[in-house]
């Protein structure tokens, strides 16, 4: 694949990794790329680099517009090694370039890469001309690292966005409007869950910093390229960086000998009887990371596991040690499991509700053993009342 003209003299001169499957431990079914931009004006300006085992397409793809000892500037971004990680191999065909990066990304390359570069180090608001074009630079701090800043090119009415806005998805085409939406929604959602969520707040102020500039194309560090679908990318983050939930519910468990599961699917009665949508997720079969694409956008979250060795099954402890670490808000919780003797799992799931500060409006149900009809259909009503919470 060549590069690949996103505007006169703007190429995307990325790497393309078709065999990923997981990063940072959630899974990539469909693979990722790695974003690069090169920017040809009076100086030659690299925007961030690539995972170092895809250096060699990136420079190929550089070398069909310049030699790469010709660049000038490498603007870095992220320091994060998917994005950095060519710094090293690219700055020995170009020792001369200046490397332009945040004051807290200096102090990440030289900690990732112990070397002596030339690095300017700009502020939030500085800018740089590289002859028809004066870049522009806006720190975004824990968007998703305390280093990551975006680069605004107004002349061209570019967003280099970094981390924002990006999806893992590895495809030959490079806009929006060349693949479907709905996808190209689900992998941004799916990123989103993943990396960004416990930031929103974050997001929120940079997206309002960021909300006044003319731009008609925002290029991130993974995925496609934003054109057609700006508006419709920019709403969605909107909700999900306000914890803004839809009307329908996810039920999430794992179970030993089934009883948990005739309790999910006894709760997954109820809430469809009273009108709410609802998904259900075993969690021997279904990812954890999947998982929070749907945490993202429900308002009810039910977690249920049996009591193994006076706790929950593992399965159900990881993706709550997970759920914990992104931090999802403003949702209506509700724990439940079955058990042989002890029964402390329902409890053990209720607490880390808590710590997230969810609404629990509904004790933690637990059932022993083999739950009769009539136990059943008591967790088909507590699906009922959770339909008031929405």
């Amino acid at each position: 694949m060549k590069k690949v003209e996103i505007k006169p003299d703007i190429h995307w001169v990325g790497g393309i990794d078709w065999d990923l499957r997981e990063f940072h431990g959630y899974l990539t079914q469909r693979g990722s790329t790695y974003n690069a931009y090169l920017i040809q004006d009076e100086k030659t300006v690299l925007i961030d680099t690539v995972k170092h085992y895809l250096f060699d397409e990136m420079v190929d793809r550089i070398s069909e517009l310049v030699d790469p000892g010709d660049i000038d500037i490498i603007v870095s971004n992220h320091v994060e090694m998917d994005h950095s990680g060519s710094l090293p191999k690219i700055k020995e065909l170009c020792p001369n370039a200046k490397i332009i990066t945040s004051t807290m990304g200096e102090k990440g390359l030289k900690r990732h890469y112990k070397a002596d570069w030339d690095m300017q180090v700009v502020q939030s608001g500085d800018t740089l001309n590289i002859g028809k074009r004066t870049l522009h630079f806006v720190h975004t701090p824990m968007v998703h690292w305390p280093d990551n800043m975006v680069t605004y090119s107004p002349e061209d009415s570019i967003l280099f966005s970094n981390d924002a806005f990006g999806q893992h998805i590895a495809t030959s085409e490079r806009f929006d409007d060349e693949l479907c939406f709905d996808i190209l929604r689900e992998e941004a959602a799916k990123y989103y869950a993943n990396i960004v969520l416990p930031y929103g707040d974050q997001v929120k102020k940079a997206m309002d910093g960021l909300g006044g500039l003319d731009m008609d194309t925002i290029c991130p560090s993974h995925g496609i390229i934003w054109r057609a679908h700006m508006a419709d990318i920019l709403a969605e983050y909107g909700k999900w960086c306000t914890s803004t939930t839809e009307d329908r519910a996810l039920i999430v468990y794992d179970t030993m000998w089934g009883s948990t599961e005739k309790m999910a699917r006894s709760l997954q009665s109820g809430l469809e009887e009273a009108g709410v949508p609802t998904a259900l997720r075993n969690l021997h079969s279904s990812h954890i990371s999947d998982v929070m694409t749907d945490v993202l956008t429900s308002r009810i979250v039910c977690i249920g596991s049996p009591t193994l060795n006076n706790g929950m099954l593992p399965t159900v402890g990881a993706f709550l040690t997970y759920l914990k670490g992104l931090r999802p808000k403003d949702r209506v919780g509700f724990a439940f499991g079955s058990y042989g003797w002890g029964g402390q799992s329902p409890k053990e799931i209720n607490a880390v509700l808590e710590d997230l500060k969810w609404q629990l409006p509904v004790d933690p149900k637990k059932l022993q053993y083999i739950p009769d009809n009539d136990e059943l259909d008591g967790m088909k009503e507590i699906g009922r009342s959770l339909r008031e919470y929405l």
